[in-house]
């Protein structure tokens, strides 16, 4: 039975029409920056900016699963009131290029790192969640001077607590099947966020196409990159002063790793989401924009 049962579904994937889920009522994109590309070394980046263009400028890196506007989206009108904010599309996310192969956090640091320099900014508050959090550690170090503030939220120095023996074949199984069915996993994704009530309904089909804008394998890539990622060794060198914003239910990066690197890194201040998930750049963004800035204008 199960046989025949698996048999099917990989025939109906095969042979079927693509399926996706039903929006009701009227769908919307939030307000928000188009975006321009930028050449760094021979690859194009996506890079976003609101907010008066003579402002200090701030930086933002998004996570693993989503593109900068989706991820910073609720938390730009605050600090576009005062701010150049700048946001770049990491490498194998939105619009930026697909870059095939497997690659480091560190190689995402050093995309970041050209594509300031093409921008002809340096100095600057660099503000990272999750994967992007990760980023902004390894930038930090690699390239002294480039940030003047870090802002880390729902990350970690060593962000799996769990042994890779286990992890990296639930990844494997993952990909594989996503690869039969890219709708699989995005639909469990988007199915979630939208019974959590992290997006409204009239969000629904442009969080839909967003989820699916992505190379399967590419995808999870960065995921290969994020269990191999441990700068726990290294994030005491950081120099800058940095701000930990740790959701204090994240069922993702566990807090008490999030708790551990902000003790790992001098004089690191700490600012808690009281009850909030790993999606707290989208449900507390408010909370979180208000922490940053109180954080860098200080």
């Amino acid at each position: 039975m199960i046989k025949a049962s698996l048999g099917a579904w990989l025939l109906w994937r095969l042979l079927g029409p693509e399926s996706a889920p039903r929006f009701h009522g009227v769908q919307k994109r939030p307000p928000g920056p188009t975006g321009r590309t930028i050449v760094a070394g021979r690859h194009e980046f996506l890079v976003r900016e609101v907010g008066p263009p003579d402002g200090p400028p701030i930086v933002l890196l998004h996570g693993w699963l989503y593109d900068g506007f989706l991820t910073w989206h609720r938390v730009l009108p605050t600090l576009a009131e005062r701010h150049r904010v700048i946001i770049l599309d990491l490498r194998n996310h939105g619009k930026t290029d697909r870059i095939r192969g497997r690659f480091e956090i560190a190689d995402l640091a050093d995309d970041v790192a050209r594509a300031l320099d093409i921008l002809g900014i340096g100095d600057v508050p660099v503000v990272g969640f999750s994967m992007g959090g990760m980023t902004a550690q390894e930038l930090a170090v690699r390239y002294p001077g480039r940030a003047s503030h870090i802002v880390l939220g729902g990350t970690a120095a060593h962000p799996v607590d769990r042994p890779r023996e286990l992890m990296v074949p639930l990844f494997v199984v993952g990909r594989a099947l996503t690869r039969i069915d890219r709708f699989l996993l995005p639909r469990i994704a988007h199915t979630y966020l939208m019974r959590a009530g992290v997006f409204p309904q009239e969000n629904a089909a442009w969080l839909w196409q967003n989820m699916l804008d992505r190379d399967t394998d590419l995808y999870y890539e960065g995921g290969f990159a994020i269990l191999r990622f441990d700068a726990r060794d290294r994030v005491g060198d950081i120099g800058v002063p940095t701000l930990c914003i740790i959701p204090t239910d994240d069922q993702l990066i566990e807090p008490h790793l999030q708790y551990e690197t902000a003790a790992l890194i001098p004089s690191a201040s700490v600012v808690e989401l009281v009850g909030a998930k790993h999606e707290a750049v989208l449900t507390h963004g408010d909370e979180i924009a208000k922490a940053i800035l109180g954080f860098i204008e200080r």
